[in-house]
């Protein structure tokens, strides 16, 4: 029997980037090896993000690159899934009339028989229904042959609807995985060798509240902090004003959990944020700040920022780079406004002119590249205790891994050193990544 292959195509987040990892798992139960290159596929999957234009834009793109070997190979299936799915539905038909079935962020469960309906009947199959569950989240994905850590979700959807944000509408509302299924998966994935987990949700602060029991996101931090053989927690994303502050002292009490936080604050302006519909102002946003440096001295906090929101005014953004001058993030994530159909945001009047947009996010992405070249450089000549993740993608006589605040480190070693925690003198500094020594 010939061997069939699945390719993907991820765009967007550590949640897309997980949900592929759980495609990738189904289809394997039903024959589908994993490959690398598309022209080997029969099956290949667009696992999609529609959080901005851009993301669309290239997704659309390289789906048209695909297109062009299902004309040299007319076996070849094409599945058409993610946020981007949600949005279309069978709109996605009108653009790529080639793609044989759509499916939406709730329906990956869903994915081995519509495969096995397309290949019998080779017609269209279209699934974007929400449901009451989360049967797709409780997948278990075996990591990567030498894996040292692992995502896993524990909440899908979110409740907030941003005024810009279209993920309310596109992964529906907030659900909560139980706590026993998280941590049976946890303790799975240790069996594979992985060290460290990365705790997956749209607003994680909120975990549990869809749940009929006590536990909440601190509880399954600690929960999680108990299994034999993780030896570090991270998570993402934190919703600022859900940020508690028996969260917050976490980062002093659990030694397992990472000395790093993503606080998206998107904004420095009290009116923008309001406009936005955020739900806390710059003031609530610094006292957080200074909580968990008081708490946690050490602790690395980075974030997402938004220029160009409807009415910004040059004032509103200099707020944005006054608050960013006082906390000094140790990295941004940082985007001109996009707009996005069904959101509130796209009624606003007072949008601003993209040449406009694009010369704010160049001054502030500059600024912040000082920021955090400045905050690498303060770690020349510190120890720091790195998890090693395997060769480095520069040089075949490097290894590479993370501190426990996130920041890549690229080092002489050997592959043996894999999955190990080494202490490493940090001997030179750049913008993106450290240079360290062994010990």
């Amino acid at each position: 029997m010939k061997n069939k292959y699945l390719y993907i195509e991820t765009f967007g987040c550590q949640m897309n980037v997980h949900d592929s990892e759980q495609m990738a798992a189904l289809m394997k139960e039903s024959g589908y090896q994993p490959t690398e290159y598309p022209e080997k596929a029969d099956l290949i999957l667009f696992n999609t993000c529609s959080i901005r234009e851009k993301a669309e834009q290239k997704a659309f793109s390289e789906l048209g690159r695909i297109l062009r070997l299902k004309k040299r190979h007319p076996k070849l299936i094409i599945g058409f899934g993610g946020c981007l799915a949600q949005h279309l539905g069978t709109h996605v038909y009108h653009r790529a009339a080639e793609v044989d079935f759509v499916f939406g962020t709730h329906n990956i469960h869903l994915l081995p028989e519509m495969v096995a309906a397309v290949e019998k009947k080779r017609r269209r199959i279209t699934q974007i229904d929400f449901h009451k569950k989360l049967p797709s989240a409780n997948i278990f994905a075996p990591p990567a042959k030498g894996a040292v850590s692992a995502f896993v979700t524990i909440m899908q959807g979110c409740n907030n609807f941003c005024a810009y944000c279209v993920v309310p509408f596109l992964r529906g509302p907030e659900m909560s995985r139980t706590p026993e299924d998280i941590i049976e998966e946890i303790k799975r994935l240790t069996d594979y060798g992985i060290r460290e987990v990365t705790l997956l949700g749209q607003n994680v602060n909120s975990y549990g509240k869809t749940l009929n029991t006590e536990i909440n996101f601190t509880s399954l931090i600690k929960k999680v902090g108990q299994i034999d053989g993780i030896q570090r927690i991270r998570f993402t994303t934190s919703h600022p004003k859900d940020l508690s502050e028996e969260l917050i002292n976490c980062f002093a009490t659990e030694k397992k959990l990472c000395e790093h936080i993503h606080l998206p604050v998107q904004s420095g302006s009290n009116k923008i944020l309001k406009l936005m519909n955020r739900g806390y102002t710059a003031e609530d946003y610094l006292q957080k700040v200074a909580h968990l440096r008081r708490v946690c001295p050490q602790i690395s906090i980075t974030s997402d920022i938004i220029v160009g929101f409807p009415q910004e005014s040059e004032k509103d953004y200099q707020e944005t780079i006054d608050m960013m001058g006082k906390i000094r993030f140790d990295s941004v994530f940082s985007f001109k406004y996009s707009e996005r159909i069904g959101t509130a945001a796209r009624k606003l009047e007072g949008k601003i002119e993209e040449k406009e947009k694009q010369r704010r996010l160049k001054a502030l992405q500059s600024l912040q590249d000082e920021y955090t070249l400045h905050k690498n450089k303060n770690l020349e000549g510190c120890s720091q205790e790195v998890l090693v993740e395997g060769e480095s993608k520069n040089s075949r006589h490097d290894m590479t891994g993370r501190t426990r605040a996130w920041k890549i480190v690229n080092f002489r070693g050997k592959p043996d050193l894999k999955g190990e925690l080494v202490e490493l003198k940090i001997t030179k500094a750049y913008l993106h990544s450290l240079r360290g020594e062994l010990i």
